[in-house]
Parts: structure tokens; sequence; C-alpha cells
């Protein structure tokens, strides 16, 4: 097929992996199309409903982006970045080893708390007891908060997660080294998501996913898997607003003598006082504190 540029009928699709500028697209003909943007209009994301025109054969230019239903950002003072669009589930998967960071948990959440996007934390090398005993306590903190937590070993069997992904369309996130790609190839085996070693000098894992891609599992369930995060900036969401991402925070706010606190010094602040009292806990009140300090967001 080699339709005169522009004068292509205009197809229907979906993003299914996104190279920066370049996106590849499972159009409505059931063909995968290489397209790029028209203009210099925003990028896209794995999810992203669009509209493209075809332009060479298995080429096409992206004309338009549907409206998204949910998008998941992290930015920092400079930039947006856009993670995935339209999903209706965020998996954050941590693991024992190498050590996950709390604070990169936290920022997820309150992402996915903006966005009213449902979380569910997959704690995956379980197989590893004494360090996943260990990550455990810390995360009970969570399942208390309601996000379900769930235990798996994703190298022999990730099963134990399909009764979670079912009928959604989730991203998975987290650090490089937690077993996202893992996670994919045991699901998926025909994936082969590259996976690499960790390394245990540095305590962490090496960057081996560089691109985001969506899979599908069945008719109603997809997966995307996204490159391993090492910071998890919030600058598009106004710290006016961030105490409503903590779900634990709402039952007392409008509690405060004063109507613009802020939840950091105040006197007789609700928030402080039900910490003190112990309804809440005080490692997620100082994350949020930290999250409002002058250039907390963008850490």
């Amino acid at each position: 097929m080699n339709p005169a540029a522009g004068l292509a009928t205009p197809l229907s699709g979906e993003i299914v992996a996104a190279f920066g500028r370049h996106f590849l697209v499972n159009a409505e003909d059931a063909s995968l199309y290489s397209c790029v943007m028209r203009g210099k209009r925003g990028g896209g994301a794995c999810g992203d409903r669009v509209e493209i025109r075809p332009t060479t054969s298995g080429q096409g230019v992206i004309e338009t982006i549907i409206p998204r239903s949910t998008s998941l950002y992290r930015s920092d003072t400079y930039r947006q970045k856009l993670i995935a669009a339209n999903i209706t589930q965020i998996v954050i998967v941590v693991a024992a080893v190498p050590s996950f960071s709390e604070e990169l948990v936290n920022r997820c959440l309150v992402a996915a708390e903006n966005q009213r996007i449902p979380v569910l934390i997959a704690l995956n090398k379980s197989d590893l007891v004494e360090p996943t005993r260990i990550a455990s306590v810390s995360l009970a903190l969570y399942g208390q908060l309601g996000y379900p937590v769930v235990q798996l070993s994703a190298r022999s069997d990730a099963s134990v997660l399909l009764p979670y992904l079912q009928g959604h369309l989730s991203v998975l996130v987290g650090q490089s080294g937690m077993g996202k790609s893992t996670i994919i190839n045991t699901l998926i085996p025909a994936a082969m998501r590259a996976t690499g070693e960790i390394s245990t000098v540095l305590d962490s894992g090496r960057h081996t996913t560089t691109s985001a891609r969506l899979y599908t599992l069945d008719r109603d369930t997809r997966l995307i898997d996204s490159p391993g995060l090492q910071e998890f900036g919030l600058d598009h969401i106004c710290s006016a607003d961030m105490a409503w991402e903590f779900t634990e925070f709402r039952p007392y706010l409008g509690q405060c003598k004063f109507s613009n606190c802020c939840h950091t010094e105040e006197p007789d602040c609700a928030i402080t006082q039900a910490a003190n009292e112990g309804r809440i806990d005080r490692r997620r009140l100082a994350f949020y504190r930290k999250l409002v300090s002058p250039s907390g967001a963008s850490a």
C-alpha cells in the first residue's frame, strides 16, 4: 500500500510502544504503523487512542490524540513526562533486593490519587524469604491504608497477579531491578522483554527497559511495561491540593484552626494532632511535609 501522503483514509488506533518522538500504533485494520506526530504537537504515550493517516506501507502520521480518561505523569521544574494514558490501574513493583525507595512508592501513590487511579503494590522476589519479610513490614502501612499488597516470585510464577489485572489496562512502574520486565515475560512469554542482572555493588538495577510497551493478556486485560524510575517529580500537582492525595488525611481536612493551614508547623493543626495520637502514621506526615517544602515536589 502506497497511498498518497495526506490522501489516505484516517484510521483509529492505539499507541502500543513509545520511542521518544516515534510511536508504534495498533490500528483498527489490525496493522501496526510506525508513526510520528503531526507538526509540533505534544507527545503521546502507551495507551493513547489516536487517529492516524497512513503515508507509506507500515508508516503514518498521528493526526489526533483522543481525549484521555487518565494520564500518569511525572514532572520537575522544567518538563513533564507522560508515562501512560487511559490506564485503569497502577501496579507499583517493589522488591527487597535491590532495596526499594519508600519515597518513590509514596510519590507514585500521590500521582495515582491525583488521577483517581486504583493502585496495586506488588512485592516481587518473595523467594528471598528474610529480605521479603523485612520489606513486607514496611509495606504493611500501605495495606492498612487500603492499597492491596501482593507477594510473588516472578521468575517462577506471576499468576498470583492475574485476578488483580483482569479487566484492567495496568501500567507497571518502579525502580530498575524490581522485576517489572520479568513479570511481563512470565505472564507473556512471547514478549521476551530484556532483563538484566542486578548490580550488588551499586544496590540498584541496570536500566534494561528503555521504552514503554503495551502487551495484551486477553481481550479485556492489558499491561504496559515502563522504563525504570529513579525519581518521580510531582511539580504538576499544586501544593495546596497535595494533602488531599493522602487518603488518611481526608477525614481531618477542614478541621484545622486556620483555613489555610498547610499542615507543617501551624498551631492547632488537625493533621498534626491525628499523627500525635497515632491516627496518622508519622512516616506519611513526614513525607507529605517534605513534598510540600520548597523544591520538595521536584526531588
